[in-house]
């Protein structure tokens, strides 16, 4: 377990102190900028995520040499993750490229090649003192809106003695798990509640021996969110909601000024209103002047 690793010290917070720490996905420059500034100005951790499309389109080396600069001009803790991670080679080229986490998603495959794999994974992971996050129980949906969002049975949310034996097998340190969120939101932009019942269970079998990791945090309603981390979630996952701020208010400014070809004119709103965003999950997370 990397207990150097100053993520894994402030993830370690999170738990004690009872609040969670944001992941906000990135494929540009202007979303980082949003996110740091977010994280600046109220003194929040922060952990970028970019999946592995996200990732490609960027350039592994590309986006740690991207995060380290922030990091280094702001001195804030800001953590670059590669999100649903779906090989092991994959995951291995995020490792060696300097990423500070990585999360393996092998929730369509059987419980035991889940497990097999993620266990090869942290082995790799850790000897470089890489925090490493694994998920069973496939999570539906896609960072979009969806016309149909996916239907949600109990037999689909995570097993608790599954869970258990995932992490003691694995030894991965964090743990996405399924308790009837989805990627994305609907086209009304709301979600169902999530299942805080099952989510209790889960905390009752594993106690803190992993941090609990909650997948579409985008349209989950507050009060959910609220009772989620006081249940034991430490990290939230959001995508669409930044993507959703950061279309539209482009959309928006380049129907009223047809004529304008000058991004950093108008790129700077589109900034402002992602940054609004993050923000306002850091406020709701309970990570703002946490550092």
């Amino acid at each position: 377990m990397p207990n150097k690793n100053l993520i894994f010290k402030i993830l370690k917070k999170a738990q004690k102190e009872k609040f969670a720490v944001g992941q906000f996905n990135i494929s540009n420059l202007e979303t980082i900028k949003a996110i740091v500034q977010a994280a600046q100005k109220l003194k929040s951790p922060v952990i970028i995520g970019t999946s592995e499309g996200e990732s490609k389109f960027i350039d592994l080396d590309q986006a740690v040499a991207l995060i380290r600069s922030f990091r280094e001009e702001t001195g804030l803790p800001l953590f670059l993750n590669l999100d649903h991670g779906k090989s092991s080679e994959y995951i291995k080229e995020a490792v060696d490229s300097g990423y500070d986490a990585v999360h393996f998603d092998g929730s369509k495959l059987s419980l035991e090649e889940n497990i097999k794999t993620a266990k090869e994974i942290v082995k790799y992971a850790h000897k470089k003192e890489i925090l490493t996050e694994g998920e069973i129980s496939f999570i539906g949906g896609a960072s979009e809106v969806l016309e149909k969002i996916p239907e949600i049975k109990e037999e689909d949310l995570t097993d608790p003695e599954e869970a258990l034996r995932f992490i003691t097998e694995t030894g991965v340190d964090s743990l996405a798990i399924n308790v009837g969120t989805f990627h994305g939101v609907d086209v009304f932009g709301k979600k169902p509640h999530i299942n805080l019942q099952r989510l209790k269970e889960i905390k009752n079998k594993v106690g803190d021996k992993v941090f609990l990791v909650l997948h579409g945090g985008s349209g989950v309603p507050e009060e959910d969110i609220k009772e989620a981390i006081e249940s034991g979630i430490v990290k939230i996952n959001i995508n669409t909601e930044l993507r959703l701020a950061f279309t539209n208010t482009l959309k928006k400014i380049l129907e009223e000024n047809p004529k304008e070809t000058t991004p950093y004119k108008y790129m700077p709103k589109v900034i402002e209103e992602v940054q609004k965003v993050v923000e306002e999950k850091i406020q709701l997370f309970g990570s703002a002047n946490k550092i």
